[in-house]
């Protein structure tokens, strides 16, 4: 074993430190993916999502040849390690992969005219944040077309660091919202009870009660 120094490039991941912080990003591994999708040049958008985007999978034709797509969803569910904005967006176009059509496509290019705006964006940890645990947690009921299952989205932030973030969709069909809203609660104080056991581990124990704010 040998000292390489400080890390600067590690499977795509680009580090960069200085005194006060850190800061992790995937611009080039972004860049090389947009090119081989042939959109270094296309318009960027605003959002990750158009905001009345309701995936199905019988919508549209099937994609003649489905390598490209699974590529570049692939891509895409490896860069939101450091994109926590894309997550849902990438959950919803990721449950296509087997038989993707041309609507599906069509977001997934979407997410990426987005991803072309926003290159050099990543995961900022300051060395002079508060070490105090705070959570948000949000669900959409019946959100999905298809079955009709609900999706639960959290986060975590340690003082000012993004350190946790889901998007997963229920297993089970919920009958109101606020089965849906309890579920996702559920989800998020699991998340947070792990979080607190691995801070004391590390050395930075929550002292008092951990705030988890919920979009109702």
């Amino acid at each position: 074993m040998k000292s390489l120094g400080l890390l600067r490039y590690f499977l795509g991941l680009e580090v960069s430190t200085s005194p006060y912080s850190f800061f992790m990003s995937r611009a080039k591994y972004a860049f090389d993916f947009l090119a081989r999708a042939g959109l270094t040049d296309c318009q960027v958008a605003s959002t990750p999502l158009a905001y009345d985007v309701r995936l199905i999978p019988y919508d549209d034709s099937l994609l003649n040849d489905p390598t490209l797509y699974c590529q570049l969803v692939g891509s895409l569910i490896y860069l939101y390690v450091t994109r926590p904005y894309i997550a849902y967006a990438v959950h919803i176009v990721s449950q296509f992969m087997a038989d993707p059509r041309t609507s599906h496509h069509s977001v997934v290019l979407h997410i990426l005219c987005y991803v072309k705006g926003t290159l050099l964006h990543g995961l900022h940890f300051s060395s002079h944040s508060c070490l105090t645990l705070s959570g948000y947690s949000d669900t959409d009921w019946v959100g999905d077309p298809t079955d009709r299952h609900s999706t639960t989205r959290f986060c975590f932030f340690l003082g000012d660091s993004f350190i946790s973030w889901l998007s997963k969709k229920h297993t089970f069909v919920s009958r109101s919202s606020a089965e849906s809203e309890y579920r996702a609660l559920a989800d998020s104080t699991s998340e947070l009870l792990w979080l607190r056991r691995l801070l004391t581990d590390l050395g930075a124990p929550q002292p008092s009660f951990t705030a988890l704010h919920y979009n109702s």
